[in-house]
């Protein structure tokens, strides 16, 4: 049976016991780990692997012995309670020795776990598992994550109070972030807001999300855009320890500008509502200071440093980058 969607994520978290099995399939091998993490989990609880209950086979090791699968779904341990019989790293080259496996599956063996690498929809091992009575079959794909995913994500993490606006900046994160540093991040506030019983705002998500270099050049272009000068010199100087190029900066840059101008001559107010995340109402603020025609200069002085930059100039192009920063911000004032 294939599973999508909503279904997808509720079977994770509530897998069915009395299934035979279960083929979590994708690219992205951090979002199938973490997936097949939580179906284990919830088939034998935290004390199943401590107490032998999950049985693990590497692919390799199943193609060499292929009675391994057998074994470990008829073995009865010392201790009761359902078993697991995972198998790691599977290729369509084990689907004999799994559709075997599932035909001599009977209620009260281990259930069997598989997952697998970017599998097509034409795989015999996809095949198998979705034409089977009881087996599920759940691609993972590079999409971002789904509102539900991510609210069943924070509900794990005991976050139940969620202000609108941090919702946004929570499924902007989701985007932006790998699933397991999502998932490290949403725990990270989860603690922050220990015995909290105010909602989420954005101030909070904004204090624990992680910093990127990404995230660094936001707080450069916006110490620019304020007009603070005097931050921009240390700055820059920790951005180029970090290997940023001073293109990307220039490009982030431009970018921002844009932003503050689209803002600045929208007379529909439809441009505010495509600002999103935890730095909106600074952004919108930076539009009003500016104004139309300061930000259309500094548009200009950043589009002709962005053509000396990829000029043949034997200027230090940090230098350069660094010089055209200041400059905008004594625009500012």
């Amino acid at each position: 049976m294939k599973l999508t969607g909503a279904a997808a994520v509720a079977y994770f978290g509530k897998p069915d016991p009395a299934s035979a099995g279960i083929l979590i399939f994708g690219q992205d091998a951090m979002r199938v780990a973490l997936r097949r993490q939580e179906v284990i989990l919830a088939l034998i609880g935290p004390e199943g692997e401590g107490e032998m209950r999950l049985s693990r086979m590497q692919a390799a090791e199943l193609r060499k012995d292929p009675a391994l699968l057998m074994d470990a779904i008829k073995a009865q341990g010392f201790f009761p309670g359902p078993r697991v019989a995972f198998v790691e790293d599977a290729t369509d080259t084990l689907t004999p020795t799994i559709t075997a496996a599932l035909k001599e599956w009977r209620p009260g063996d281990a259930q069997i776990v598989v997952t697998a690498g970017g599998l097509t929809t034409k795989s015999a091992m996809v095949k198998l598992f979705e034409a089977h009575p009881t087996a599920r079959c759940i691609g993972i794909y590079d999409d971002p994550p789904s509102r539900e995913e991510i609210e069943a994500t924070l509900r794990k993490a005991g976050l139940t109070e969620i202000d609108r606006a941090a919702m946004a900046d929570l499924q902007t994160l989701a985007r932006e972030l790998d699933p397991g540093d999502f998932r490290q991040t949403v725990e990270k506030i989860a603690l922050y807001k220990w015995q909290d019983r105010t909602p989420l705002s954005p101030a909070d998500v904004a204090a624990m999300a992680p910093a990127t270099i990404e995230a660094e050049v936001d707080d450069l272009i916006d110490a620019v855009a304020e007009g603070r000068s005097g931050a921009i010199g240390p700055m820059v100087r920790r951005l180029e320890g970090q290997g940023t190029q001073p293109v990307a900066i220039c490009i982030m840059a431009l970018r921002h500008f844009r932003t503050l101008h689209a803002l600045a001559t929208d007379t529909s107010g439809q441009a505010h509502y495509r600002v999103r995340g935890p730095r909106k109402d600074r952004i919108l603020r930076q539009s009003k200071d500016w104004g139309v025609k300061r930000i259309e200069d500094a548009l200009a002085l950043i589009v002709e440093t962005d053509l000396t930059l990829r000029s043949a100039s034997k200027a230090p192009a940090m230098a350069v980058m660094e010089r055209a920063l200041i400059r905008l911000a004594m625009m500012k004032r």
